[in-house]
């Protein structure tokens, strides 16, 4: 059933980690008399770093408990912890929202390692696996995209629209977890320097595209490397071909893209701009210049302004637009990776030997403490591991499918035989038509899973998919992915409850 090793285990107990909720700015766990002083990005990093540091490390997590490391924007309080950081942990594979990681390298202590745990996952007996995104749209998912290193560290790369021919105006905006969109591009006032936005390296973001009249357009894009000392350089430039509604003619030879996903990409290395897209064909993208490609945005993507005050930018309430849906809420950046690798028990433990042994090179003297307590939590890990296996082994076959909020699951579901169905998520500000809730509740019934799950921080947004499963008399159970809260405080009692609940609400009797 899993994709790696059993190991046989000594009985050990399941030992939940004691954890403090500090106000707004983190979890912070240790003691006043640590020889190390540790930040890291998540509580359940924060959570692995105690176990195995013990009294002799005092750690402060920058998310939050309920925080979405996706999207968390860090305060100047998070900023002062890191600056008094000896170690810095983060997960890395781009799991972290860009700022959290920019706040990092600017404010840590150039001495102070800055570990991204995961992107040596599999040097520590781990396994990582690529992000699979597919929401199955009827239109075109367009994102955009950096590929290529830039060196420095916290270095990004800048793309700016620098012109846009065409019938009418261009937006382009991100719609935030909690529904407030953030504009990037604004052609209504003319482009310069503030239509633009950054990513890091080999980073992929979704956007959407909103433009307010049919016909066809041209936008021209500008790409720059910046650096935390303040450096700038020009990499590359593009224009790129839009046909906004079904009577925009595109040129002649020119392959149309109507469906899939795709990215407006900028490679940092080459300076090349091209259109990066999904090929079904051989598995991996396609990168087509931007002269021999149209992106299409069809009648059928034809939305009405929203009523929201925070959305006048786009128009008055009502008016037509043609829109492109990020159709993920919430700051989504990512690579090709899937960041979440620790909800596979197994990779959990290969997290805890990386930390193991950077504290170790942090604190020569602490070796043996190190030691003691990695060897010990490896051992709940490795029973951990056993229990989450036998109760999701209970699970029949045919309900071995989950459908949920977040993209988080592809390793639990890897490594101990489950499928992802689906994890469904509202398009950003648009309330779903009678023919898509449809579509849900028939994905529900074809797929003929017996419950549906949200996770506890991202649960305010999941109103479709639980009125769905409540019209087809599925249950709605909770999972845990990147964040705690109020009940479950530690990655062992995440990792149980997940199992439990995964039990009960797909079980025979469900």
């Amino acid at each position: 059933m899993r994709g790696h090793p059993r190991r046989t285990t000594v009985a050990a107990a399941l030992v939940a980690a004691s954890a403090l909720l500090s106000g707004c700015s983190g979890l912070q766990t240790g003691s006043s008399d640590a020889e190390l002083t540790v930040s890291t990005t998540t509580a359940i990093i924060a959570d692995l770093v105690t176990q195995v540091g013990g009294d002799r490390v005092d750690v402060t997590s920058i998310v939050p408990h309920h925080g979405d490391p996706h999207s968390y924007e860090p305060s100047p309080g998070d900023a002062a912890k890191v600056a008094k950081a000896d170690v810095v942990f983060s997960n890395g594979l781009l799991l972290e929202e860009p700022g959290i990681m920019k706040m990092v390298h600017t404010n840590a202590r150039k001495s102070a390692p800055k570990i991204e745990i995961a992107e040596k996952l599999e040097q520590h007996g781990g396994t990582v696996m690529k992000l699979e995104e597919d929401l199955g749209l009827d239109v075109l998912w367009l994102g955009w995209a950096v590929e290529g290193e830039v060196e420095g560290d916290g270095s990004q790369v800048r793309t700016t629209a620098t012109k846009l021919e065409g019938p009418g105006e261009l937006r382009v905006y991100l719609t935030d977890t909690l529904g407030k969109p953030k504009v990037y591009v604004d052609s209504a006032d003319g482009l310069d320097d503030a239509d633009s936005f950054a990513l890091p390296p080999e980073a992929h973001t979704h956007v959407n595209w909103a433009f307010r009249e049919p016909g066809t357009y041209r936008l021209t894009v500008q790409g720059r490397t910046e650096t935390l000392a303040g450096k700038s350089a020009e990499i590359g430039s593009g224009t790129f071909t839009f046909t906004v509604g079904d009577d925009a003619e595109a040129p002649e030879g020119a392959k149309v893209l109507d469906g899939g996903h795709a990215d407006v990409a900028l490679n940092a290395e080459t300076g090349k701009v091209y259109v990066r897209a999904d090929d079904e064909t051989s598995g991996e993208p396609a990168r087509l210049a931007p002269e021999d490609v149209v992106l299409n945005v069809p009648d059928r993507a034809r939305e009405t302004v929203p009523e929201e005050q925070a959305y006048s930018f786009l128009g008055a309430a009502g008016d037509e637009l043609w829109v492109l849906p990020q159709a993920v809420i919430g700051k989504h950046v990512h690579g090709d990776l899937d960041p979440h690798a620790w909800e596979d028990v197994a990779n959990a433990a290969a997290y805890v030997r990386r930390i193991e042994a950077e504290l170790i090179k942090a604190d020569p003297d602490g070796k043996a403490t190190y030691e003691k307590n990695a060897a010990a939590y490896l051992e709940t890990l490795a029973a951990l591991d056993e229990e989450v296996a036998k109760k999701l082994a209970t699970v029949p076959e045919k309900n071995r499918k989950l459908i949920t909020t977040h993209d988080a699951f592809g390793y639990l579901a890897k490594a101990y035989g489950m499928e992802i169905a689906g994890f469904v998520v509202p398009l950003p500000n648009q309330e779903p038509s009678a023919a898509e809730v449809e579509e849900l509740g028939t994905t529900i019934r074809e797929k003929q899973v017996p419950s549906v799950f949200l996770e506890p921080n991202l649960a305010a947004r999941a109103d479709v998919l639980r009125r769905v499963a409540e019209d087809e008399g599925v249950g709605i159970c909770t999972i845990y992915g990147d964040s705690f809260d109020d009940k479950v405080h530690d990655y062992v009692s995440m990792m149980r409850h997940n199992a439990t609940e995964l039990a009960k609400c797909l079980g025979e009797d469900a």
